[in-house]
């Protein structure tokens, strides 16, 4: 089954040459399928040890073999007699008592994939060290540009490698440094690297989807018409990623995260495999694993991405629906086929750019696209359902706009793809989210007027345009009033800013449009109003949080401002300045690279957030004690929080935590001990007391007994996607505390069982902070020192509830919504 030539062997030295063909390298057929002569054969160059010590014992062979060739092979896609240099898994199967070679179509890397070469192309090794190919007419196709390196040799390592090294065997140059498709055990993909698709499963020549590694963490792109479009984000760790690494444990592979932030690398894929696994970005996207066998895959992003998130899935205007494409409901059909051999979807009633007046929209519910992945996509951030239809009916390209948001939230983000528009049916989708889409069409009641326009009459025209100049008119006065008296009133506002003292750094609504690019990027949405990145001349970062026009005077709202900005702790989120010009009320705060603690703690997809372990999660539990101990203990008048709750502890790029959105806070002065006030803060985190109005700052130690608990444990207090008995965590908390079993409650993520007794103490804390008897609680300061170790506990605990929200009031209140609040707040 091959042709006797120039023998493989795992290295060569410089200087050295091959040349394509069957007389010059062992030719060696795919499997019994193809005649010995034939042009699909496989021409080898170099073998890996035990390819070629297999090769040497040729038809006496009788054992299985598994291994890597670096050989000229077969160019699918591009006729007979073109070739791709490359490397590939090799093995053997049984047949009628002999072995017989099979190479997989899966090439885990390739030096000219968009390039194939012709028969008699020739491979050198030269004697200054660089690795040339040329095709058959001379042309340098590729090399290793290694010249002047002091280049020894080359070698076909056993795990896939092909490394040119020097005479004391230093790496020089390494194919692993450059993927193509294909990652292998010990590969990295580093900082700036992508892995890129092939075409299909025979040519590996370039596809449209891609894998590139930045800074921010992996991405998923399929590139349309020269656009990349992201289908697929892994989690943007602080800023700090280094790498992806793929390693073997003896029975799985492991797809491991570098990033600084988080200490030893951290595995976030892992699957079941042999020594010859490979981890390769398929034509379609789908990110597999292969054993020896290609045809034996296992897709690892299945776990993040249903079958509808791949953006060729379906064609233009078909609805995805658990991988299988339809037309949608008034969508006709063509005499075209589809990917499942179905009639393809008809455009509705394709429109010009020519008379836009006459476009209209057809209006779908619970239809997404996969763009959605990418939060820079968006056409618009922060606006309503009612914008977007206008900005698509504007937009001479916008063909179908699609609207997403929050179900409590009246403001959304707005998408116009340019191209791949299939919907997704968002139907039986769980989460927090509606979706729309609007398809723009021909309005036929505009096309069909013409000429019964000319028997209007004109009489009635003029009657109407008559008496509606002189409402205008007298509308107009009216307003001018108005106006004037309310400048006069903004102007004495104006003179005032100047005169206070104290004042963290103003700034202009201007200033705020250019830092934040008018508002584009946003970060986030809530405490009545929107968060936006934003970077000052001087290049700091920072979240630029925009209130809506309601709730409360500017009076009041200064006068937050001048005191919140003159608190400075290293675990408060710093608030930089403040913008309150005429109706526009802005927040500037220092930027939290790595979100709000929420995000972290109950994330359970580990491609967006890893689990933290013990020793970032206590280090978090003593940064938040110390800033409400600040709060309590250490400014001239005491700040109540009154809405500690991890979506508003907000952590930097070293994952150090900070308290932040202070719009609920109540100032307590030194001579007093309560006060009496409305009632505040989130369900889920209240303290008895607040609910007969009485205010100490020992409701803050109890949200943070509960903040403590949901960290410890990894999970949310009042979670509804748990079990109805299970709904509500602090009653099964403190039944396990009485019982002697809290260590059944500590979190089965990361390294956390290692640590189940200090776990244990950090929950005993907690149940402290959580006694219903507000007077029976540490102080902040206490519990700063009993963290540290400097500081017995109390011992003596109360494990009875007596908070009427964790039992019946939640239901009617809901989980998120903070009960009156105030404007100031910070991002989130």
């Amino acid at each position: 089954f091959f042709v006797a030539a120039q023998f493989p062997t795992p290295q060569v030295s410089t200087p050295t040459s091959w040349t394509n063909n069957n007389i010059s390298l062992l030719s060696i057929s795919h499997g019994t399928d193809l005649p010995l002569s034939s042009v699909s054969s496989a021409r080898i160059i170099l073998s890996d040890k035990s390819i070629s010590a297999a090769l040497l014992q040729n038809k006496t062979f009788t054992s299985a073999v598994t291994g890597y060739a670096f050989a000229f092979y077969p160019a699918a896609g591009y006729g007979d007699g073109r070739f791709f240099l490359a490397v590939a898994l090799w093995s053997n199967y049984k047949r009628d008592n002999y072995y017989y070679y099979y190479y997989s179509p899966t090439k885990t890397w390739s030096a000219n994939r968009n390039k194939p070469v012709g028969e008699n192309a020739t491979l050198e090794l030269l004697v200054d060290g660089n690795l040339e190919l040329r095709d058959t007419d001379g042309s340098v196709v590729w090399s290793t540009n290694t010249s002047n390196k002091s280049v020894a040799g080359m070698k076909m390592m056993e795990n896939g490698n092909l490394v040119l090294y020097d005479s004391n065997n230093n790496t020089i140059w390494q194919s692993f440094d450059h993927p193509t498709d294909t990652l292998l055990p010990g590969q990295k993909l580093v900082r700036g690297k992508k892995m890129v698709a092939s075409v299909s499963d025979t040519n590996i020549s370039e596809g449209n989807y891609y894998l590139s590694m930045t800074s921010q963490g992996l991405f998923g792109f399929y590139q349309a018409n020269n656009v990349p479009q992201m289908y697929f984000k892994s989690l943007a760790y602080g800023g700090n990623v280094e790498s992806i690494e793929l390693n073997y444990d003896g029975s799985k592979i492991v797809l491991y995260i570098n990033a600084p932030a988080l200490g030893a690398p951290w595995p976030f894929i892992n699957a079941r495999a042999d020594n010859s696994s490979g981890l390769f970005l398929r034509h379609d996207g789908h990110l597999l694993v292969y054993s020896t066998s290609p045809y034996n895959t296992n897709d690892v992003l299945t776990r993040f991405l249903s079958e509808c998130d791949y953006p060729t899935v379906c064609r233009d205007y078909e609805l995805c629906s658990n991988g299988r494409c339809s037309c949608l409901l008034g969508i006709a059909q063509d005499n075209q086929t589809n990917t499942q051999g179905e009639s393809r979807c008809a455009e509705i009633n394709a429109t010009t750019c020519d008379n836009l007046q006459h476009h209209t929209l057809i209006s779908y519910e619970n239809l997404s696209h996969f763009s959605y992945t990418d939060d820079d996509a968006a056409a618009l951030n922060g606006t309503d359902i009612e914008s977007c239809k206008k900005e698509c009916l504007k937009t001479c390209a916008c063909r179908v706009a699609f609207f997403r948001q929050r179900s409590n939230s009246l403001f959304g983000d707005c998408f116009i793809p340019s191209s791949v528009l299939y919907f997704i049916d968002e139907r039986d989708a769980q989460n927090d989210y509606k979706s729309y889409a609007f398809i723009k069409s021909l309005d036929n009641k505009e096309n069909g007027r013409g000429s019964s326009r000319s028997n209007v009459n004109y009489k009635i025209i003029a009657g109407s345009i008559v008496g509606a100049f002189l409402l205008v008119v007298l509308a107009t006065g009216f307003w001018f009033v108005l106006l004037r008296n309310k400048g006069d009133e903004e102007e004495g506002m104006e003179d005032n800013f100047d005169n206070l003292s104290g004042m963290p750094m103003r700034f202009t609504y201007q200033a705020l449009k250019l830092a934040t690019g008018d508002f584009q990027e946003k970060l986030g949405q809530g405490g009545f109003g929107s968060v936006f990145d934003g970077t000052l001349q001087n290049g700091d970062k920072i979240a630029v949080k925009r209130l809506d026009a309601m709730g409360q005077g500017k009076k009041e709202f200064l006068a937050e401002v001048k005191t919140i900005g003159s608190i400075h702790h290293v675990n408060l989120v710093r608030l930089i300045g403040f913008c309150a010009e005429k109706l526009h009320r802005l927040l500037i705060y220092e930027f939290m690279c790595n979100g709000s603690l929420d995000k972290w703690i109950f994330c359970k997809e580990p491609m967006l957030r890893p689990p933290l372990d013990w020793q970032t999660r206590r280090t978090i539990i003593l940064d938040i004690a110390k800033g409400l101990a600040y709060l309590h203990e250490e400014c001239r008048q005491r700040i109540v929080h009154l809405d500690i709750k991890p979506q508003n502890i907000l952590l930097d790029g070293e994952l150090r935590a900070k308290i932040s959105d202070f719009g609920l806070c109540k100032l307590i002065d030194r001579d007093q001990s309560q006060v009496v006030t409305t009632m505040r803060g989130t369900p889920g985190y209240v303290a008895p007391e607040l609910f007969s109005l009485i205010i100490t700052e020992k409701a803050d130690v109890y949200s943070f007994g509960i903040v403590v608990m949901e960290v410890v444990c990894g999970r949310k207090n009042l979670d509804r996607s748990q079990p109805e008995e299970c709904i509500h965590l602090l009653p099964i908390f403190m039944r396990k505390a009485e019982e002697g079993q809290l260590m059944d409650m500590v979190d089965r993520s990361n390294n956390m069982q290692l640590y189940r007794p200090e776990a244990v103490q950090m929950m005993k804390v907690a149940i402290w902070c959580l006694q219903s008897d507000y007077k029976r609680r540490p102080s902040m300061s206490v519990v700063v020192k009993v963290l540290e170790g400097s500081l017995d506990m109390e011992t003596d605990l109360d494990y009875t509830i007596h908070n009427p929200i964790a039992a019946t009031r939640d239901a009617e209140l809901g989980t998120t919504t903070p009960i009156l609040p105030s404007l100031l707040s910070g991002p989130r």
